[in-house]
């Protein structure tokens, strides 16, 4: 049975040992929240509503580390080779597996953020047969309020590579409902590079 102090009608001491929850509930009009012992996992939680534990929103357990189970975060991966991009346009990544998508923000490729923030946003892309003929690359996160680059100069090689990986970050400033994936701009050169099912693509809310 759980110990519960209700905010608003004077606040004392909490627990005294035994082997039970403890919380604190702060009851509002819209929503109520609480602060409490978790003590079947000896930790302290923080959320939403009035029940020890329903709705997590931060958790400290006993070593000092802290998990925020609700926090946007995803990683996703192609389901399968994408192959022979075109040539002198922009091609959007197909990331059809999801690793895991805290929130359930992801879906066709592109992310939206549930909430306003600053998102850190990763990108390895993982190409095979890259034409020897192609000018240069431009991987792209693409997102509502603007693109991030990153240039891939390829007109130095002296024959086709085999593999090859290339990767993208950004810290962005995404409002709630701006949306990012992922472009790949070829020039020139033949339609032949492929994208492989080792390139992913990663996003979570930092601040």
């Amino acid at each position: 049975m759980a110990l519960t102090k209700v905010i608003g009608q004077g606040l004392g001491s909490l627990g005294a040992g035994a082997a039970v929850d403890t919380k604190i509930v702060f009851d509002g009009n819209a929503q109520d929240y609480h602060i409490g012992l978790d003590d079947s996992t000896d930790s302290l939680t923080i959320g939403l509503g009035s029940a020890l534990g329903t709705t997590t929103h931060m958790k400290f357990d006993s070593t000092g580390a802290i998990t925020k189970p609700l926090q946007p975060a995803f990683q996703a991966r192609p389901a399968s080779t994408q192959e022979n991009l075109a040539v002198n346009s922009h091609t959007t990544i197909a990331f059809g597996t999801e690793v895991f998508d805290v929130n359930s923000d992801f879906a066709s490729n592109t992310f939206t953020a549930p909430v306003t923030g600053k998102y850190m946003l990763t990108a390895s892309i993982y190409f095979n047969n890259l034409d020897i003929s192609s000018n240069y690359y431009i991987i792209q996160l693409v997102t509502s309020n603007r693109n991030y680059d990153k240039l891939v100069d390829t007109s130095s090689r002296d024959e086709d590579e085999t593999y090859s990986t290339y990767s993208i970050s950004a810290l962005a400033d995404m409002d709630a409902s701006d949306t990012v994936y992922v472009n790949i701009f070829v020039s020139a050169g033949a339609a032949q590079a492929d994208i492989s099912t080792g390139s992913f693509f990663t996003g979570i809310l930092v601040a």
